[in-house]
């Protein structure tokens, strides 16, 4: 099933002893339809503040319900932060995390001269003018298979900080930028470090060439702070083809 979450309230996806997690919850909503016990493995593990509009999740059941019935059953279980916004039968082979071929997310960011105040939950606001142009020309350096060592968080725990970054696209529509990131899958915290140095080379506060720079140097500490959570959303996670997903 694909899942749609505000991650404002929650401590991310995963379950935690302390919190409020978008697994628990849909969990619980999970198991009163199916009337047994059942399992959520997702195609990302997003973090507390994080929002998802394609988070794809699996689960096996012994249930017999139709995808609709699924569906229904849900929602109506579900606080108003979350929905599902389709169900799918897959073949046995099918692995939420494991079969997903890209993850795209997106962040945005309000640049204006005061705080935005009905969107402030999905986006972080800037004062700063910043150029698409800049940003564009800076993410260039970051394509393809790179090792984004100096883009990973401390706390990370991939075996390998190399990543395939096959598409980033840079877009404004009035004060409103966003910027999306599309790869194979990302480390802890990658897309909110790189869109801090998107920020930074935006601004004028630094070259474009400064992203390549960055890159080599493999060093975290070199690179400017994260930026906020609430501006990230994931947006879409892709399968092959074979699997028939909507």
């Amino acid at each position: 099933m694909a899942v749609e979450y505000d991650g404002t309230d929650f401590v991310g996806w995963q379950a935690q002893r302390n919190g409020r997690s978008v697994q628990s919850t849909l969990t619980e909503a999970v198991c009163r339809v199916a009337g047994e016990a059942v399992v959520l493995h997702a195609a990302g593990r997003t973090d507390a503040g994080v929002h998802a509009q394609g988070q794809v999740v699996h689960f096996d059941s012994r249930a017999r319900r139709l995808p609709r019935q699924w569906q229904l059953g849900i929602n109506s279980n579900l606080p108003a932060d979350i929905a599902v916004e389709w169900v799918s039968e897959v073949p046995d082979d099918f692995d939420a995390r494991g079969s997903a071929t890209f993850r795209r997310y997106r962040y945005c960011i309000e640049q204006a001269p005061r705080r935005p105040v009905l969107s402030r939950r999905y986006v972080w606001w800037l004062r700063d003018s910043l150029s698409c142009a800049a940003m564009t020309a800076a993410a260039v350096h970051w394509l393809g298979e790179q090792d984004f060592s100096a883009f990973r968080a401390a706390q990370c725990q991939s075996s390998t900080p190399n990543r395939y970054l096959s598409k980033v696209q840079v877009r404004r529509d009035g004060p409103r930028i966003s910027l999306e990131f599309t790869a194979n899958a990302f480390l802890y915290h990658m897309v909110r470090n790189l869109v801090g140095t998107l920020a930074a080379i935006g601004s004028g506060r630094a070259e474009p060439a400064w992203a390549g720079q960055l890159l080599a140097a493999r060093d975290r500490t070199r690179a400017p702070a994260t930026a906020p959570a609430r501006g990230l959303t994931l947006v879409e996670v892709g399968y092959p083809a074979r699997f028939g997903l909507p």
